[in-house]
């Protein structure tokens, strides 16, 4: 395989080696799954569209369908599981969170908005005649 260029949005060793592992298992085509994936990242990091992935990459085709089948089997979400429990490790906490915060936003329901408006050209807060 011939070498390209280099992309900063490229794998290092170091990052190609804690996840190397999750592809034990998977066939390999003519391209490395590490190339694969540095395509993919590009195309995130760059929001290109599939047909604009540089010529130094695998064919668009290829890393897309890469893409969808490592998507249905679930491979993404092993890498940020994996990923999340490591950078926890490293700085020294538990592998997995021991509790988890959730941000919510009250909304006002139909109903109630249909009784009660505002009026902006008299600036008031007014019940509504709905007859």
């Amino acid at each position: 395989m011939e070498t390209r260029k280099k992309y900063q949005t490229d794998l290092t060793d170091e990052q190609w080696a804690e996840i190397e592992p999750l592809f034990v298992g998977m066939r390999n085509r003519k391209w490395e799954k590490r190339e694969l994936i540095n395509a993919v990242l590009y195309l995130v990091d760059s929001g290109c569209k599939w047909r604009e992935l540089p010529h130094d990459f695998p064919n668009w085709k290829t890393v897309y369908s890469f893409f969808s089948r490592a998507n249905k089997k679930g491979l993404w979400d092993k890498i940020l599981e994996h990923m999340v429990k490591v950078t926890r490790e490293r700085a020294g906490r538990n592998a997995s969170p021991s509790y988890a915060l959730i941000d919510s936003q009250s909304v006002k329901t139909v109903y109630a908005s249909e009784q009660v408006g505002y009026d902006g050209g008299k600036k008031r807060k007014d019940v509504k005649d709905i007859r």
